[in-house]
């Protein structure tokens, strides 16, 4: 079996992502990747990016989370955002850490920000995005993950 990791960079890029919880209907805040994405364009996916900048942020990963879901749709979640699950991946030939949080929505209009990043927006149920074949098997471990956390915290 050939080594893919022989020639990688050391350095991770930090991503992030938030599975954002609409509790008035109990449905999950999801996007479809733009036709400008370099990875995985079309796919089903939860809002997210990566943390940029060089200053020192207090909380970085949770204060880029509430701006990446800001940024790409539109939408305020609350300051309690919950860790649900960290994992690797390498995308584009780089390698990146992917690091998941429950968020809560708090206020916002639902819409596409750059429609190069975000095709379109959609409020789906639990069972809608794991039925959906358009959702990749980690976007479906993530929300089973983020599922059982929001049970757990009694969202």
């Amino acid at each position: 079996m050939e080594d893919r990791t022989e020639n990688l960079p050391i350095w991770y890029i930090v991503n992030v992502e938030g599975v954002v919880y609409r509790p008035e209907d109990c449905r999950y805040l999801m996007i479809v990747r733009g036709a400008g994405e370099e990875y995985l364009p079309g796919v089903l996916s939860f809002p997210g990016g990566k943390v940029e900048g060089a200053e020192f942020v207090q909380d970085v990963l949770e204060t880029t989370v509430r701006r990446e879901i800001l940024e790409e749709v539109g939408v305020e979640v609350h300051d309690d955002v919950t860790y649900v699950e960290s994992h690797s991946f390498i995308g584009d030939g780089e390698p990146c850490v992917d690091i998941v949080f429950l968020c809560r929505y708090k206020d916002g209009e639902a819409s596409p920000g750059d429609p190069e990043e975000v095709d379109s927006v959609i409020w789906m149920s639990y069972e809608e995005v794991l039925d959906n074949e358009n959702a990749p098997v980690w976007t479906k471990e993530s929300l089973k993950l983020a599922e059982n956390k929001r049970v757990e915290l009694k969202w």
